[in-house]
């Protein structure tokens, strides 16, 4: 580096945004995380004794530290540190540093520590690129992300790292950042009279939501953009602070993990009765810009799935929310949506239309047999080939039912749904039962068989059977909205 570089790189290091300037140096300095940096934890001994052998990855929320967590350990490693950031370099910047390391341990003996930033944002083949290197020991990775690693990475990445998850700071933690940058003479406002409320910290501390990049932002915007008083004082009061930082940060990532997490939790909420847990994740997924109508998309399939003929009505209460919202938006498009959300969660609920998974899975299992020629279309074949002929009209009957066969002959007996005692469908449960005993009677059927309920897992595995069957991917408004890896709220 020539003196015009070593001015330069100093010079940014001072216009360098406060919570660059203020980033910890070493492991002392380091706030929070102490359930993976506490004394004699195994990654705080690790890099205390320089002996970070095994590559990691370093999963959290933003402004939890992990890029302040791989400096630490470049200014304590005698290894060579090299940083990458996956928004910006691709596969040749990576051969390139390799080829580095390779040099390096063989002309020198050193080692390499490659820190690779946002690690989840490279694709499979740039991620397949790390393995042989990782592997082999030419480099030790640190990759930081904020999505879960088991999904984002390559499993054969992940299966040769560590994973050490990184927690948002508590308010306490992020207080004393930002205490401490008003006081750091050498890197923060140490050297300028800052008069800082109380209620001005608690607000800048609450809001933050545990990142504490954010609340260091808008410590300096409100010191940077607040002129002195007569005596030199620079006076953040409470109003300056909420100009400062007005919307509290709320981690949210629509292809993310908090994205299905909090999806998750929506729809389970509404399942289990809960209209207030139901409500608290609504808003959060409104107020962090998700699109109400994915909601209302999970909202159609969950009137179907968990709501079912125990309330008739809620799918098509549901199915009105979806069109009112199309006629209004928002921000008053959010009343059908409430009230869908409401009325699904205080429904009597049951499941029984999974019945149809059991057809599904039976008919894969034993295969299609032929339709009974009583059931088939008589408009084409009747003369010629008797189809439709023996069919009883229902109508013509008592109480409209005749127990005649619907079923193949082998299936006969055979029952793939079962009511629940819950609402509306208690009444369907009796209707049926006297419906079956009239047809078992009628047709002489001594043996019955009660299909058992499948498992989430079956149900989950038939419907991606069915989407590559049908041609229809896990997204738009398919019942499994996946995310990358297969999960599903």
């Amino acid at each position: 580096m020539d003196l015009f570089d070593h001015a330069l790189a100093q010079r940014l290091a001072r216009e360098a945004p406060l919570a660059a300037r203020i980033r910890p140096r070493s492991l002392d300095e380091f706030v929070g995380q102490d359930h993976i940096l506490g004394p004699g934890t195994l990654l705080r001994r690790a890099i205390e004794a320089d002996r970070l052998f095994a590559s990691i990855l370093l999963w959290g929320p933003p402004g939890s530290g992990k890029t302040t967590l791989a400096r630490i350990i470049a200014n304590r490693t005698q290894s060579h540190f090299e940083t990458l950031s996956a928004v910006l370099a691709g596969v040749r910047e990576l051969r390139l540093v390799i080829s580095a390391a390779r040099d390096r341990r063989a002309l020198h003996g050193q080692r390499t520590i490659v820190f690779v930033d946002e690690v989840h944002r490279w694709n499979k083949a740039q991620q397949d690129a790390l393995l042989p290197q990782v592997e082999d020991g030419t480099i030790t990775l640190i990759g930081a992300t904020t999505e879960n690693p088991y999904f984002e990475v390559i499993g054969a990445l992940v299966s040769r790292s560590r994973i050490f998850q990184l927690r948002p700071l508590e308010d306490d933690q992020v207080r004393t950042i930002l205490l401490r940058a008003v006081a750091d003479e050498e890197r923060g406002f140490g050297r300028r009279t800052i008069s800082l409320d109380d209620a001005a910290v608690d607000h800048l501390v609450q809001v933050a939501g545990g990142d504490a990049r954010n609340a260091l932002n808008a410590l300096e915007l409100a010191v940077e953009s607040t002129p002195a008083g007569p005596g030199g004082a620079t006076q953040i009061d409470l109003a300056v602070a909420q100009e400062s930082i007005q919307r509290r940060a709320v981690l949210y990532d629509k292809d993310g993990d908090v994205h299905y997490d909090t999806i998750s939790a929506f729809i389970k909420s509404v399942r289990g009765s809960d209209p207030d847990a139901a409500l608290y994740w609504l808003a959060k997924m409104l107020y962090a810009g998700e699109s109400p109508r994915f909601i209302l998309r999970r909202l159609l399939i969950l009137a179907g799935e968990d709501i079912g003929l125990a309330d008739p009505l809620g799918l098509v209460v549901a199915s009105a929310a979806a069109q009112a919202f199309e006629y209004v938006g928002l921000p008053e498009g959010v009343y059908p949506i409430v009230e869908a959300t409401l009325y699904l969660a205080t429904a009597p609920k049951s499941n029984s239309a999974g019945a149809y998974f059991k057809a599904y899975q039976h008919l894969e299992q034993t295969g299609a047999v032929e339709v009974p020629l009583h059931l088939r279309d008589s408009n084409r074949d009747a003369a010629a080939l008797g189809h439709g002929e023996g069919y009883e009209y229902p109508h013509e009957h008592s109480e409209h039912h005749i127990g005649q066969q619907y079923l193949p002959g082998p299936l006969l007996g055979t029952y793939f749904y079962r009511p629940s005692d819950q609402g509306a469908e208690d009444e369907i449960g009796r209707r049926l039962v006297q419906w079956r005993e009239a047809q078992r009677a009628a047709l002489g059927i001594e043996t019955v068989t009660e299909i058992a309920d499948l498992t989430t897992d079956q149900i989950e595995d038939l419907k991606r059977r069915m989407g590559r069957t049908t041609g229809q991917s896990e997204g738009g408004g398919s019942s499994a909205e996946a995310a990358p890896g297969g999960r599903t709220p």
